[in-house]
């Protein structure tokens, strides 16, 4: 991964592939290397992502720009998805 620099600091990863699951998990694959899953659960009673809480629509996530996105422009900051997410390892053990 190139490190990219805005004002000063590194970004961190950025998304390259995600797979939801059918408990309103994503499983992201990060240009570091990293498959990290992200539990989209805490996202569902904001009511700007209400449209999330069908299924169906969870389902339509996918990579845009280096991060995550619905249609209906939902899309959700990288670094925070990266920071909120567990170790694919981690999330097995739990």
């Amino acid at each position: 991964m190139q490190d990219t620099i805005i004002h000063g600091q590194p970004l961190g990863p950025r998304v390259i592939s995600v797979t939801p699951t059918d408990d309103y998990k994503l499983e992201i694959e990060f240009d570091n290397g990293e498959r990290r899953i992200f539990d989209a659960t805490q996202l569902l009673s904001m009511k700007v992502f209400a449209p999330l809480r069908s299924k169906a629509f969870f389902k339509l996530v996918r990579v845009e720009y280096g991060s995550i996105a619905w249609p209906e422009d939902l899309d959700y900051c990288p670094d925070t998805l990266y920071m909120q997410s567990v170790p694919v390892s981690e999330a097995v053990l739990a």
